[in-house]
């Protein structure tokens, strides 16, 4: 199975920027999809990006869309999240998902990292 590990995660001020990574070791040969997800206190797990690991698709929900960026490095088995003009309602933990294909559903994600904590004040 694909284990994943996060970091880059912290706090920083509105309209500031940062990057989250998550690294895949492990038996990746079959992913070819990866989502971020956010957990935010006392609210559903929710869609952020994905992306496909082998093609060019991703795809981004409206509320991050201009503002993140999901990429990948295939050769470092990496994905990043640049996020930028953050504001202090994308305060959450941000998860990233792996599996077979790119979904926008949590629910369809088999291989999950630990979170990362971004914390975005006013």
């Amino acid at each position: 199975q694909a284990q994943l590990v996060e970091s880059g995660g912290g706090l920083v001020q509105a309209g500031g920027s940062l990057r989250i990574s998550c690294a895949a070791s492990g038996r990746t040969s079959s992913v070819d999809g990866m989502g971020w997800f956010l957990q935010a206190p006392v609210k559903e797990c929710e869609f952020v990006a994905a992306i496909s690991w082998r093609g060019p698709w991703t795809y981004y929900s409206d509320s991050v869309k201009g503002r993140f960026t999901i990429s990948r490095d295939n050769v470092k088995n990496t994905a990043y999240l640049q996020m930028n003009s953050l504001k202090p309602e994308d305060t959450a933990v941000y998860y990233c998902a792996v599996d077979q294909s790119a979904s926008i559903y949590s629910g369809y994600y088999h291989y999950w990292g630990q979170g990362n904590q971004v914390n975005v004040s006013s």
